[in-house]
């Protein structure tokens, strides 16, 4: 293919599909497109692989995220699975799981893998622009500690008569014979003579780990953290499922973060407006002194350079953008009141110089209703 589709339409999946949906939707295509089924489909095969690609990047957070912002060009394919935020295992751990879910792929007890499990932590803006090192408690499946996670009391098991101690069968579908896991022993090739008390021969039982999570600096809004086998424990010792943490950041009094800056808004009187002053004005790691100059106007944007956040994704840290805003006196004395009238009667005459903006708007007013009434 001379041109690399959206991974998105690859998949035939939304922009905001669950990682459920997108494993399900490869599972979709490489049965349809696998080449063990399609041995002389040269186009069946360049499916699958486009498939697999696609699979392999949106079932990974970090480079799902890099892929949403920058497309084709963010995903950079010398990255290794174990980069910032935390994700391990590579590609072959990547579609290990599902080939054996398929085809009954060689590794062996792929159905007793644990689930994985979504974990949603609430971080402060300092937390997620800074680093932090967070224990959070996880209700889950956790290992059997009376059977170690094996599921037998005795530790004894037979082979499985049902496919000899192979743990795959071979399934007849159509012209096809497909090999799977074997239903009986889900693959282990041996099943439980004495199941175990407590976890009634699973392996498992229901309970709380707590875990410590370090939330690498620069983090944002809608990120995810991998962290491999520390999910859902598998059936009868088989592997544990991975946890993926979501980041979620509270809003922020002072700042709000778009991308690497910060913005904030700072109300300053029409006094320093008009004459210039100085202001300290705060930042995530301090403060610092902002001047603001002579005939400043509202809405006016002065750039802080470095004094934003640096993400996980870039060597630079961005910017702190402070916008002004000329605050109206309100709750007037008499006195100030007087004073203002006298103060706005020196500018009688004098418009156009002192407030330029003002007699320009009011002139291309003239002008339009001239057009109207002509």
């Amino acid at each position: 293919m001379s041109q690399k589709r959206d991974y998105y339409e690859v998949l035939a999946v939304e922009r905001t599909a669950t990682e459920v949906e997108i494993k399900k939707a490869f599972r979709r295509l490489a049965m349809k497109y696998h080449p063990d089924r399609n041995p002389d489909d040269p186009e069946a095969q360049e499916r699958f692989k486009e498939a697999k690609e696609a699979y392999e990047v949106l079932s990974n957070a970090e480079k799902r995220a890099a892929y949403d912002r920058y497309g084709h060009a963010g995903v950079d394919p010398s990255m290794g699975a174990g980069g910032a935020g935390g994700f391990h295992g590579g590609v072959d751990d990547i579609f290990g799981d599902i080939f054996n879910e398929i085809f009954g792929g060689g590794r062996g007890g792929g159905r007793n893998r644990g689930a994985d499990l979504v974990y949603e932590l609430t971080l402060d803006l300092e937390e997620a622009v800074l680093g932090v090192e967070k224990e959070i408690e996880v209700p889950m499946m956790l290992a059997c500690e009376a059977c170690d996670g094996t599921g037998s009391s005795d530790g004894k098991r037979t082979t499985c008569a049902t496919c000899n101690g192979h743990g795959q069968v071979r399934m007849r579908q159509g012209f096809f014979t497909v090999q799977q896991a074997c239903p009986t022993c889900r693959g282990q090739g041996t099943v439980i003579e004495n199941p175990c008390g407590q976890c009634h021969g699973a392996g498992r039982v229901r309970g709380t780990r707590k875990l410590s999570v370090k939330i690498p600096a620069g983090v944002d809004n809608g990120d995810r953290i991998r962290l491999s086998g520390e999910g859902h424990a598998g059936n009868a010792g088989a592997a544990a499922g991975d946890l993926y943490v979501d980041i979620r950041v509270r809003p922020h009094p002072i700042f709000q973060r778009e991308g690497d800056d910060l913005y904030m808004e700072l109300p300053i009187s029409f006094v320093t407006a008009a004459l210039g002053g100085e202001y300290e004005v705060p930042t995530l790691d301090g403060r610092v002194k902002l001047r603001i100059p002579p005939e400043t106007q509202t809405n006016k944007l002065f750039r802080l350079s470095g004094k934003g956040v640096r993400s996980v994704r870039s060597h630079s840290a961005g910017d702190l953008l402070v916008r002004v805003i000329v605050e109206t006196p309100v709750k007037l004395s008499k006195e100030q009141k007087a004073l203002l009238e006298q103060f706005e009667a020196t500018f009688e005459g004098q418009e156009d110089r002192h407030s330029p903006r003002k007699h320009g708007f009011w002139d291309t007013v003239k002008s339009f209703w001239d057009e109207l009434t002509s």
